[in-house]
């Protein structure tokens, strides 16, 4: 086992205490009180930068290293730990379950912890270092794109300039303590569709004397599905799904509107555009032969989650050099779900991983998937999240003397 394994099983059962303080108590969105007040007590008596957000309560912490080669223009590499819950009401029997209506149900409390513990471990290492680490703790990656506020607060540069390379690790449902990515495009693009037809609102008995925007609507939905499956690239897939329809209010009265809200994933910006043009061109078509009328808003969130080829192979090679060949995937697919990472790998060459946490000690069909009220974690892993963030921080910046 190397030093920083070690190092970090020693550290496990706190950073398993913190992870289980931050579960109880989980904030939503970009204003995080409690959970960045965590943070900062976790780093305390380390030497550290630390500095704190204006637009989101972030926490940046910049640890110097003091390797004897250290050059005067030493580079600085970035690791990050995204910290904001969900709005689901949690439903495990886990003893330290959120009672607060929200939920940690997508592992952001392990990040968190695990950033904590690779501070911790590289503080303990910091002769080793041949330049500096930037840790940033995010606010409002569930679609507040607190990553972008981080950004334009600076947080890319905070050790004084521009970070050289960034690591990110999410948890997920895949066998404990596997590491899984790929270069190039790991995770979807997440935008947002939403459609709203117009017509003439009515009584329920005499649709003749209305416009029903409604059977409309469901004409749109329908279309939708068969344009995800007709007009897009089989080897480009789009994974679109309405998850909102609204009409009116009294049952006995024909709405004057009605409208839809939809999740789009792509993996592309080909694909994005396809869908933007597309979309318009069914939901108005449909409302012209019904007699309404369309608005369509198509919105980009997230852009597509791209890691670096070179910073990818290499990160390969020392995560299975870290934890063995055997704990380690590439996988064959970009996966669809979204990640606000992406906004920093845009500006920075990196690596996101997935980190397997899925328990062993509960029946499957008693396990729920990341966003799901149901869902645990084994947080025994977080003695090799903090152990493989440390060790591609220390060894990237090895690479450069």
């Amino acid at each position: 086992m190397s030093a920083l394994l070690a190092e970090a099983a020693d550290l496990l059962p706190q950073l398993q205490d913190l992870r289980r303080r931050l579960h109880s108590r989980p904030e939503v969105g970009l204003d995080l009180p409690h959970t960045q007040s965590e943070v900062l007590t976790a780093l305390e008596g380390l030497d550290l930068e630390v500095s704190t957000g204006v637009g989101t309560t972030s926490v940046v912490a910049v640890l110097r290293g003091t390797h004897p080669d250290r050059s005067a223009d030493a580079p600085s590499v970035l690791l990050r730990g995204d910290m904001d819950a969900l709005p689901i009401e949690e439903l495990t029997d886990e003893p330290f379950k959120s009672t607060n209506g929200n939920m940690h149900s997508c592992g952001h409390d392990l990040h968190t912890a695990g950033l904590v513990g690779a501070a911790k471990l590289l503080h303990a290492h910091r002769e080793l270092l041949a330049g500096d680490v930037v840790f940033m703790f995010q606010p409002g990656e569930e679609g507040c794109n607190g990553a972008s506020v981080m950004i334009d607060e600076g947080v890319l540069d905070a050790a004084g300039s521009r970070a050289i390379a960034a690591f990110g690790a999410h948890v997920h449902m895949g066998p404990r303590g596997v590491v899984t990515t790929k270069p190039g495009t790991l995770q979807a693009g997440s935008n947002v569709l939403r459609i709203t037809l117009h017509g003439r609102g009515g009584h329920g008995s005499q649709p003749q004397s209305a416009i029903d925007p409604v059977p409309a609507l469901a004409e749109v939905v329908t279309a939708l599905q068969n344009m995800v499956s007709r007009r897009i690239n089989a080897f480009d897939p789009i994974a679109l799904s309405v998850t909102q329809l609204k009409a009116g209010e009294a049952v006995n009265v024909i709405p004057a509107s009605a409208s839809l809200g939809a999740t789009v994933r792509t993996l592309s910006q080909e694909s994005s555009d396809i869908v933007r043009t597309q979309s318009k061109q069914l939901a108005r078509g449909i409302a012209e032969a019904h007699g309404c009328t369309a608005e369509v808003d198509f919105e980009v969130q997230y852009p597509v989650t791209v890691n670096d080829e070179t910073e990818t192979a290499w990160t390969l090679d020392q995560v299975r050099g870290l934890l063995g060949a055997d704990r380690v995937e590439v996988a064959d697919q970009p996966i669809m779900p979204s990640e606000d990472f992406s906004f920093v790998l845009q500006e920075v060459p990196g690596t996101y991983m997935m980190l397997g946490a899925k328990r062993t000690d509960v029946p499957e069909d008693e396990q729920g998937d990341n966003h799901s009220p149901f869902v645990i974690f084994d947080d025994t892993v977080l003695g090799d999240q903090a152990a493989l963030l440390a060790h591609l921080a220390l060894e990237r910046l090895r690479a450069e003397l």
